[in-house]
């Protein structure tokens, strides 16, 4: 019965009517465009990479860095046709309500909660590591204890146990008054700092390509560096690392979640997803190329990968210029993970899944006011206790089970609403390229067990984590959202508008 229950697309459509009180459309192509790469370029460069390198892949990084880029591409062009179809806010959850009903829907919502609120926590904890040593270079240093968390992982200085991360609370709070002012002013800012992180990202491959040593992609075979060459934990390792750096790609999909702000959705949502995620990968590779012919890999498992590779090298000016380039990246994607959980948290109220004031709007700014006040402050509090491995870890889970309903819902949409049209499909047919998206998506969930503890001797503590985060969602669905969702609301009262089935 509850897969029934799937919200009439009619009415989704109205409901991202700026007449009807809707979100303000000030988003162009290009403004898409700068916001997705804003998201995807960051943590996956100037973290990540190190970790993957020097304990899942080693030079093979590049080879993790494909095969992500892959699984991203291929659930883009899944996100781009029902994003384009479907234009309203909310992303992967609205596309699920539309379609596969609303249990679903509210499993992926919540698992969306995963992708864009740990996400951020993540990344703010990766700025406050740069943030740190940018001062620590300059002779500033701030007391250990405020600049870490308990029992703390890769941000501040490693090994301290301290009472809260301040700098990672304080940069979340800051963004949320950013975004809560509006989307134009955010965007602008947004598009700035994207300018200024693509030359930094540039400068880094001018400069390394002057240091790389062609040898360090092949060393021999030791306890460090494993089975040696370029495949020193074989093609286990690869994947394993693919699973881990994914994190670098979960950007391009917050461009859908800017459907109702966008001025053309059936044009410009297609075109900023599919465009920043090409830019991305193209970078993504060259870099870690770079960055793995610089160091050898084993050396590499710090918290600022990029800016160790320039002081390895001996020009730790450059590593000063690259640690303020990556502060201004982590912030970008800050930036456009908080907007979209706060879009998501939006829709979710709307339905009545979740109280209805997170459906308040600014009267002046035309922002969903409580939704990004309430997200910051929760998110700030996450990012200032909460180590980054755990984080990270759950992040990607949530957001490769968001990908996997998505690519489901493309052929179920095209059944059901045959004559809805859009500027964008899927090619070659309506199901191999959703049946590819999903079946590369749980892949990588299978690989996120490379590198992770596993609890009972077998089952990785990641899908544990998940899986206890998901029975929490569904007693809250059940002890709430399910009475009192705006569809079940009207299936009490006859007025429900009834789906046609799927063959």
């Amino acid at each position: 019965m509850l897969m029934k229950r799937v919200k009439p697309l009619t009415r989704i459509l109205a409901e991202g009517s700026e007449k009807t009180g809707g979100l303000q459309r000030s988003l162009g192509p290009w403004s898409l465009t700068a916001m997705g790469i804003g998201a995807i370029i960051g943590t996956g460069i100037f973290v990540l990479t190190g970790a993957a390198s020097a304990t899942r892949a080693g030079p093979a990084i590049t080879l993790s860095f494909v095969v992500a880029g892959i699984v991203s591409a291929l659930a883009a062009l899944c996100y781009a046709e029902v994003s384009s179809k479907i234009p309203i806010s909310g992303s992967a959850y609205s596309y699920t309500y539309a379609t596969l009903g609303e249990l679903l829907a509210w499993i992926i919502g919540w698992d969306l909660v995963l992708e864009y609120g740990l996400g951020a926590a993540t990344v703010a904890i990766g700025w406050s590591g740069y943030f740190v040593n940018i001062l620590t270079q300059i002779g500033i240093n701030l007391p250990p204890e405020w600049t870490n968390g308990p029992h703390w992982g890769l941000a501040g200085q490693a090994g301290v146990d301290g009472h809260a991360n301040l700098p990672a609370a304080v940069i979340i709070l800051l963004i949320t008054v950013l975004l809560a002012r509006g989307t134009r002013e955010s965007g602008f800012v947004n598009s700035i700092i994207v300018t200024i992180k693509l030359l930094i990202v540039l400068f880094f491959i001018v400069v390394g390509l002057g240091h790389i040593d062609p040898a360090n992609y092949h060393l021999a075979a030791s306890p460090q560096t494993g089975l040696g060459g370029y495949f020193p934990f074989g093609w286990s390792g690869v994947f394993g690392g693919a699973a881990f750096i994914f994190f670098a790609y979960i950007g391009f999909d917050a461009v859908s979640t800017t459907a109702e702000e966008a001025k053309n959705p059936g044009r410009d949502l297609p075109f900023g997803i599919i465009m920043s995620l090409a830019v991305c990968t193209i970078l993504y590779i060259i870099v870690v190329a770079i960055l793995n012919g610089m160091v050898p890999f084993y050396k590499l498992n710090v918290a600022f990968p990029v800016a160790f590779a320039m002081n390895y090298a001996g020009v730790a000016w450059a590593g000063l210029v690259i640690s303020l380039g990556a502060i201004a990246g982590l912030t970008t994607v800050l930036l456009v993970m908080m907007f979209g959980q706060s879009r998501i948290f939006f829709a979710m109220s709307r339905d009545g899944l979740i109280p209805k004031s997170f459906t308040r709007i600014h009267p002046v700014w035309r922002t969903p006011i409580f939704s990004t006040i309430f997200f910051g402050v929760c998110i700030s509090a996450i990012a200032a206790l909460t180590p980054i491995n755990i984080v990270g870890s759950l992040t990607n889970m949530g957001t490769l089970a968001a990908f996997m309903l998505v690519s489901i819902a493309v052929p179920i949409l095209r059944r059901r609403h045959p004559d809805l049209k859009s500027s964008f499909t899927v090619p070659f047919g309506p199901y191999v390229i959703p049946v590819l998206s999903a079946l590369t998506a749980l892949g990588l969930i299978y690989y996120l067990k490379v590198g992770n503890p596993v609890v009972w001797g077998f089952f990785p503590l990641v899908w544990l984590w998940f899986l206890i985060w998901l029975a929490v969602g569904l007693v809250y669905y059940f002890s709430y959202g399910r009475h009192h969702s705006t569809i079940a609301l009207q299936e009490a009262e006859g007025l429900a508008v009834t789906q046609p089935p799927v063959n």
